[in-house]
């Protein structure tokens, strides 16, 4: 299960992870028959996805607020933060034999093979959601599997669509969206993934939501995301 975590991981994972989700339980249920993949989104969202996403700089190279293997621009507005895993399961509670696998703060800062390395918060831009790469290591992953492990791992997932892309800075890569119930509030939610291999390993591109309305809307951000990537 993957909730949105508030800016600055800063050793406190569950808790603010927690407050997200009881945070997000705040905000009243949408109407009008709109069902979880968004099949009968409003015209108004249709053009808001369809809108392209006004640039606000980049993240991925060395000096930027995230260093990655790749690069890519973010939108107007939204704060990337890089994400330290190694030292955050230093700091996160373990279980009695001291490993962290399995544990809450597990679920947050690893997924299948890759672990999460930059969380770009689009709360700045008005929107309830985040925007996280995730990568892994061994140059000769592939990145369908890659991206097949990933959805694995975060569990009660369903209607999976993958496709083969090109993005715009040249990267050949497989695409995934998806939707995932949250056994803890009872909801389904529209998900989208992108995958792409590098010399320094595999890098997902993971944009999540609090529910299908804010995925949507977020949609741009993450094409533009899409439309810019390429190698550092």
């Amino acid at each position: 299960m993957q909730v949105g975590v508030g800016s600055g991981w800063g050793g406190a994972v569950v808790a603010v992870a927690l407050a997200a989700v009881l945070g997000g339980c705040a905000k009243p249920a949408h109407d009008g028959g709109k069902n979880a993949s968004g099949a009968s989104a409003t015209a108004g969202s249709k053009e808001a996805r369809a809108r392209a996403a006004a640039n606000g700089g980049s993240v991925g190279a060395a000096g930027s607020d995230c260093a990655l293997p790749v690069r890519f621009d973010i939108a107007e507005h939204w704060k990337a933060e890089a994400i330290d895993a190694a030292a955050e399961s230093s700091k996160s509670p373990k279980d009695s034999g001291g490993d962290l696998t399995g544990t809450p703060a597990d679920s947050f800062l690893r997924q299948g093979p890759v672990t999460a390395a930059c969380e770009i918060d689009a709360k700045p831009a008005g929107h309830i959601g985040f925007l996280r790469v995730w990568t892994g290591t061994g140059t000769s992953a592939d990145a369908g599997s890659v991206l097949r492990e990933f959805v694995a791992a975060e569990d009660s997932v369903s209607e999976e669509t993958y496709h083969s892309v090109r993005t715009g800075g040249g990267l050949t890569g497989v695409e995934v969206e998806y939707l995932y119930t949250s056994k803890l509030l009872d909801e389904t939610r529209k998900e989208t993934a992108l995958a792409v291999s590098t010399p320094d390993g595999p890098v997902v591109l993971h944009l999540g939501g609090m529910d299908t309305e804010e995925h949507e809307a977020m949609r741009p951000a993450y094409e533009l995301a899409k439309r810019t990537i390429e190698l550092t």
